[in-house]
């Protein structure tokens, strides 16, 4: 990242991060009348600005572009001065327009000889694909069963003495009485029955029923890719029989991505039972069986190339874009180096790059695809009135987010630098090594959700603010743009990338340290904050407007 820097003191206070910038990031709260000396020039402040927030390099005029990343991201609607704060009420959203040719993008692999022949321990599929995780799945294909996967879900935490809520349980009972409870200690302390297996996720959801043919397809499809995911050893099915969902549609989108039927899946239909007793009771041996199955197979090593990571960003703030988001671009571009795989999702948040993504993708084809997906979501959400443009939300916005295109530039930094070899419709499966773009909106669990129904088999969330998002079957990784926050929930987070914005750590030093931290995920050696509490957020996309 070409950035200067201001030297008018020992530490960073503001950074200009291209060369091309007419606005630089205040990394620290700087009054009216502080002079900077930025690009041997000196500049004076022309109003209070706060920490995560943008100022003017020059004077600008109504209609004048505002450049950042290298790149358009708003336009002045009236005067500001130089070293002007900017915000909302005097900049709206506004892109470039160039007419980017598809594989004109240069890409410069970075150095991975430290990761050159490094493995990671994995669950090795039948159908050559290799897990970071190895669990069994619980589903409903329609809402109406929901409470019967919680009551499965109750009687299996029961059985195998895996309660996650057992603390707070504890601490309710101690609130309420005044008096601990020694059993539950014990419990806790008891050896894992099945060793080998990460644990049961049990899934709910709204759909199945009440919606379009097009939703039921869609939760279909979604629901297959997490049945056939590599860190999914098989999955017990809850049917009530008459919803749009069919288990005929089901089968069909497991059969897609698993056509030689290698893995296992059992579907028990409520309206077909005897009674709700029999569909538990069947449901509960499906589980155990399962379990039982998946505790057989054990980590081996697997190489790098094997890994498809996810990324993500949730509770954005001014530093996201400047720190965690490129580092994890800096994962993203070395792990591709190494033969695997990136999936960059929330269509919402590239726009206003559109024209860089083309450049990056590998021809014709994959970038038309891009646009016909990206415009299609664009035109969707015209008909009812909304716009990519309202994307950034009032928090992104109180941290110097303050247009889309201006979110959209630094969100796009998780995907690194690498060429696009793929690009994805929601709930399709990731085929091809290499960076993929997937179509998901910008709600942060609907976008986790769908990413690792695409194949990623790890995730790595970036975060200004702070959100506890993790996922059933992928663990996720939780990276803080800045150590305040890290240090602030450190409970959630499990990488800092503030370092980058004091000046003492560079991207590609830190990004070396995170690749080694999603190595040691991979292979069940370091446990995610998500999965310490177990946060297992599920949400499809019910494919309306969901910016």
């Amino acid at each position: 990242m070409n950035a200067s820097i201001a030297t008018d003191s020992p530490a960073r206070v503001s950074l200009r991060i291209h060369p091309r910038d007419n606005v630089a990031v205040a990394l620290t709260d700087l009054p009216a009348g502080r002079e900077l000396e930025i690009d041997d020039r000196t500049l004076r402040l022309a109003d209070n600005v706060r920490h995560k927030h943008k100022f003017t390099l020059e004077a600008l005029s109504p209609g004048d572009i505002v450049t950042m990343y290298g790149v358009v991201v708003g336009k002045a609607t009236r005067p500001i001065a130089e070293g002007g704060v900017i915000g909302t009420d005097n900049v709206a959203h506004a892109t470039g327009d160039d007419d980017a040719r598809p594989g004109s993008h240069v890409w410069t692999a970075p150095e991975v000889k430290r990761f050159q022949g490094q493995t990671f321990d994995g669950y090795h599929r039948a159908d050559g694909r290799v897990g970071t995780a190895n669990v069994w799945l619980v589903i409903p294909l329609v809402f109406c069963e929901n409470r019967n996967v919680e009551v499965l879900r109750q009687c299996v935490a029961d059985a195998l003495g895996d309660d996650p809520y057992r603390n707070y349980k504890r601490m309710a009972r101690q609130m309420l009485t005044g008096e601990g409870d020694k059993s539950d200690a014990i419990e806790a302390e008891a050896p894992r029955r099945f060793p080998n297996v990460d644990g049961v996720r049990f899934l709910t959801h709204t759909l199945g029923c009440g919606g379009t043919d097009d939703d039921a397809q869609a939760l279909c499809q979604l629901l297959a890719g997490y049945i056939c995911h590599p860190n999914v050893a098989g999955a017990t099915v809850l049917s009530l029989g008459c919803q749009k969902a069919q288990i005929q549609m089901l089968k069909a989108a497991v059969a897609e991505r698993d056509p030689l039927g290698l893995r296992t899946l059992d579907i028990f239909d409520q309206q077909s039972s005897p009674s709700e007793d029999a569909l538990i009771r069947h449901a509960l041996q499906s589980i155990f069986d399962g379990l039982a199955a998946a505790d057989r197979i054990t980590r081996q090593p697997a190489p790098l190339s094997q890994l498809t990571l996810g990324v993500e960003c949730g509770g954005s703030d001014g530093f996201s874009g400047i720190s965690a988001n490129p580092l994890v671009g800096g994962v993203v571009d070395r792990l591709v180096a190494l033969g695997g795989s990136g999936i960059l999702s929330e269509f919402p948040e590239l726009c206003g790059v559109e024209h860089e993504l083309v450049a990056r993708c590998i021809d014709e084809p994959t970038a038309e695809r891009f646009r016909q997906l990206i415009q299609a979501y664009q035109h969707h959400a015209e008909a009812v009135g909304a716009d990519f443009a309202m994307n950034p939300s009032p928090g992104n916005i109180r941290d110097g987010l303050i247009t889309d295109a201006m979110k959209s530039a630094g969100a796009a930094k998780k995907g690194g630098d690498s060429p696009v070899v793929e690009v994805l419709d929601y709930a399709e499966p990731h085929r091809r090594a290499g960076l993929g773009l997937l179509c998901t909106p910008g709600n942060d669990v609907e976008s986790t959700t769908a990413l690792a129904g695409s194949g990623a088999n790890l995730i790595l969330f970036t975060t200004g603010l702070g959100t506890p998002t993790g996922n059933p079957v992928a663990p996720v990784l939780k990276i803080a743009s800045n150590s305040e926050l890290a240090r602030r929930m450190s409970d959630i987070i499990d990488f800092d990338a503030g370092p980058i914005v004091r000046g003492e750590r560079d991207i590609g030093e830190l990004a070396d340290d995170l690749l080694t931290l999603c190595i040691e995920t991979a292979s069940g050696r370091y446990q995610s904050r998500a999965q310490r509490l177990s946060q297992h957020d599920f949400i499809p996309w019910k494919r309306g407007v969901s910016l």
